[in-house]
């Protein structure tokens, strides 16, 4: 059994930790810096990694799934109003599983779950949260996705909930579906990532495209995707993040960009803080995280790099110390 973790099978054969910290940035013209706040809760779930989590905008609340304590794996249910966390107790709920992804889609207006892993096996089911009910449904498609670990889910622009990638047990997958409420239809793009699982994905509503980048497979995964709805470009990038899988992005309308933190090393967490997209004010943003915790920031400098990528460099650069941000029209 037990964990020993077949996780390790595409985990990089290391021990998986998440790393939590503080982030502070701002904008060059803002005096104020935004800042993480610790909540108290009276009520919260159990300690845990590799849970699903995703904003349910029908109940606007956040909500909870799974994960792996330690022990053994999750399948209870919690949502987040922004000031308490409460367990659902629902009637009918997910088998216990970890490295399972859901998101919103914006069509039927609730969340959709697939895949994850339960100790045992890949699995393959999918899974319907109404958010205004707090009643999970398993859906029963007629086409699905195969059964596959760390798969990456996320909304379409076209408000649809789209599935690619993932692990099988043997191979890494580089097929896409999108959720039409009732059932999976395979998508094909002229153009796919390479095959991998546990891939960086965020939406870049200012560009009107989704950013994948890194993950695990047998094929390079050391590269950055966009998708515009119809197909996949791999961008050519003057500085990519380093390699990491099981981060985190999400779109920040303060900067205008696509935010990546954290993830995964082949075994070490990554707290690098990187982000993607096209800004019109020079941003100060304080890179490394030692020295956030000071509160010391440096301000970065912008160049058109000779492949016609913006470059942002810090006054004091090092391997690590600019962000390559891709010129986007």
């Amino acid at each position: 059994m037990i964990m020993k973790l077949n996780l390790f099978r595409f985990f990089c054969r290391g021990l998986f930790a998440i790393p939590m910290v503080c982030a502070i940035m701002c904008l060059a013209n803002e005096a104020a810096a935004s800042s993480w706040v610790q909540l108290s809760p009276k009520a919260t779930p159990a300690a845990r990694s590799y849970l699903a989590m995703t904003y349910d905008q029908a109940s606007k609340k956040v909500l909870l799934f799974g994960g792996f304590d330690g022990r053994g794996y999750l399948n209870d249910t919690w949502t987040f109003d922004g000031t308490t966390w409460t367990h659902v107790a629902a009637p009918t709920a997910p088998s216990p599983r970890a490295n399972v992804q859901m998101a919103f889609d914006l069509r039927t207006r609730k969340v959709v779950l697939f895949g994850g892993y339960d100790g045992r096996q890949d699995l393959g089911d999918t899974w319907i949260w109404d958010g205004l009910s707090s009643t999970w449904t398993q859906a029963a498609p007629a086409h699905s996705p195969k059964a596959v670990t760390g798969s990456m889910l996320f909304s379409d622009l076209n408000g649809r909930v789209d599935e690619f990638g993932g692990f099988d047990g043997s191979l890494y997958q580089s097929t896409m579906y999108q959720w039409s409420g009732s059932d999976w239809q395979r998508l094909h793009p002229a153009t796919v990532p390479y095959a991998r699982s546990s891939a960086v994905v965020g939406v870049n509503h200012a560009a009107n495209q989704i950013v994948m980048f890194g993950g695990l497979g047998d094929v390079n995964p050391f590269n950055t995707w966009t998708y515009n709805g119809t197909t996949w470009t791999m961008e050519s990038l003057a500085t990519q993040p380093p390699l990491v899988y099981a981060g985190s992005a999400v779109f920040d309308r303060n900067l205008n960009a696509v935010l990546l933190f954290g993830g995964g090393n082949c075994g070490s967490g990554e707290n690098s803080t990187l982000v993607m997209g096209r800004f019109e004010l020079a941003p100060a943003f304080s890179r490394d995280l030692t020295r956030l915790a000071r509160r010391r920031r440096y301000r970065l400098r912008r160049s058109l790099a000779p492949n016609g990528h913006f470059r942002w460099a810090t006054r004091k650069p090092s391997s690590q110390g600019y962000l390559g941000i891709p010129a986007l029209a």
